[in-house]
């Protein structure tokens, strides 16, 4: 379980990043709220995927992976629309 958590964080801290160069547009969000957003979302994603779909938190899961990447999608988007954007000139 703790092995999970860590994996969970460690992935979170990549998709991320990974997860605001997909959304269109721009973000005004910090690199470090970044990640964090996205360690959320991964451990999200993974408990999800562990209590819904089945997927064992002993190993690496393909569906925990696109899980947390969801999320933490996700998690992006609904902290700018609670920061709101600032107009950009």
């Amino acid at each position: 379980m703790i092995t999970t958590i860590i994996v969970a964080l460690i992935v979170g801290c990549i998709v991320g990043p990974l997860a605001r160069l997909i959304l269109p547009g721009r973000q005004n969000i910090s690199i470090p709220m970044t990640i964090l957003l996205g360690a959320i979302g991964s451990l999200i994603g993974s408990f999800v995927g562990a209590n819904f779909l089945g997927t064992s938190g002993d190993q690496f899961s393909f569906w925990g992976l696109i899980l947390g990447t969801i999320f933490a999608i996700v998690a992006v988007l609904a902290y700018g629309a609670i920061t709101g954007r600032k107009a950009v000139r």
